[in-house]
This record gives structure tokens, sequence and C-alpha cells, in this order.
């Protein structure tokens, strides 16, 4: 690839983001939603953090964890719980990775 076509693949690399990104913020006034789209759309961040991370908790090299001496399942339900228990994020956030760091680190696994 030439500098000119990495320039040029760039430029329309910024473009198409910005394009996309900006889609919403561009229009001078609001994109009418029907309502049931709106609502829908409240929960697409819960939706795609769901799907980051479910996957990650309950599977090892693309294959279902068989055993119950996995640190991701404890750390997991010790963050559920704390999010439940005072529904703060940095407090979930560090109960999780403590509960992950004892139980590699203290236990091994």
């Amino acid at each position: 690839m030439n500098s000119w076509e990495a320039a040029l693949t760039i430029v329309g690399l910024a473009l198409i983001t910005v394009l996309t990104r900006g889609f919403f913020v561009l229009p001078r006034r609001e994109i009418p939603m029907p309502a049931w789209l709106r609502q829908g759309l409240r929960y697409a961040p819960l939706a795609a953090l769901t799907a980051v991370i479910v996957p990650e908790v309950v599977m090892h090299q693309g294959e279902l964890i068989t055993t119950v001496k996995d640190a991701r399942i404890y750390a997991a339900a010790a963050a559920a719980g704390y999010f439940f228990w005072r529904r703060g994020i940095l407090g979930t956030i560090v109960t999780g990775t403590a509960a992950l760091l004892a139980l590699r680190l203290g236990l091994g696994w």
C-alpha cells in the first residue's frame, strides 16, 4: 500500500466514523421515532454489555466451563450482589476485581 492509499484509507475511515456516529447529532431538529423504537433503544447498552460479559464469564477457550472452581463465576456473583445491594458502579467493579484476584492468587483458580 502506497502512502497516498494509506492516507486515502485513513480519511475515508474518519469520514465514515464521523457520519455514522454523528448521525443523530447532525440534523438541526430531532428525528421522529416511534415510541416503541425509543423504548427499545433504552435497553441497547444493557444488551451490548450483556453480550460481551456473559460469554467471558461462562466460556473458556470457546467452550462452556465444566467446573465450579472457576473464579470468574464467583467474581461475577460477588459483583452482582454488590450492585443489587448498593447500586454503585465503581464498587461493583472493585468488588468483582477483588474477588477475582483473591480466588486466582489466593486459591490458584
